[in-house]
């Protein structure tokens, strides 16, 4: 008899799992891979940690998550810093004080909001229809253009 049974070892069920057994539950863990971990599963080849699914970064800046996590695995300190080229102009994402005074000039984050809600009007998008006008009625046709519109494109592969 199990108190829980738990279908897939990902991380939900995997920290579930191992909090529920440190409070005297019993689980049955089920998945249909080989492994614990997920997408966020590593196997080593010849001395390196490879990202069997692709590349995962962990995300935090709650010390307590970041020291609970690192008891079952050692995880590399890393600062995630992407940079959008448009037509040779370089951008800061994710969007920060740099994009918005890059794009506009703007100091304050007041008047990033303002140019942001001036795009969105200009655009009248009222119920989107589609990623692009989710999009623009979101963050305005500035940032959608520049650094929205050719990432997605790229990714998919299609407009």
């Amino acid at each position: 008899m199990y108190d829980y049974l738990i279908v897939g070892a990902g991380l939900f069920g995997a920290v579930f799992a191992y909090e529920s057994t440190k409070r005297g539950k019993k689980c049955l863990v089920i998945d249909k891979r080989s492994h614990i971990g997920g997408n966020v599963y590593t196997e080593n080849v010849e001395g390196i940690n490879v990202h069997k699914y692709g590349a995962h970064i962990f995300h935090t800046n709650d010390k307590k998550i970041w020291d609970y996590v690192n008891q079952f695995a050692e995880f590399n300190r890393f600062t995630n810093a992407p940079i959008a080229n448009y037509k040779g102009e370089i951008y800061n994402l994710p969007f920060n004080m740099n994009t918005f005074n890059k794009l506009w000039g703007v100091i304050t984050p007041q008047e990033a909001k303002q140019k942001i809600e001036e795009q969105k009007r200009v655009a009248g998008i009222t119920v989107p229809k589609n990623l692009e006008e989710q999009a623009i009625s979101l963050v305005g046709i500035d940032l959608y253009e520049k650094l929205i519109k050719g990432y997605t494109e790229k990714q998919w592969g299609r407009p």
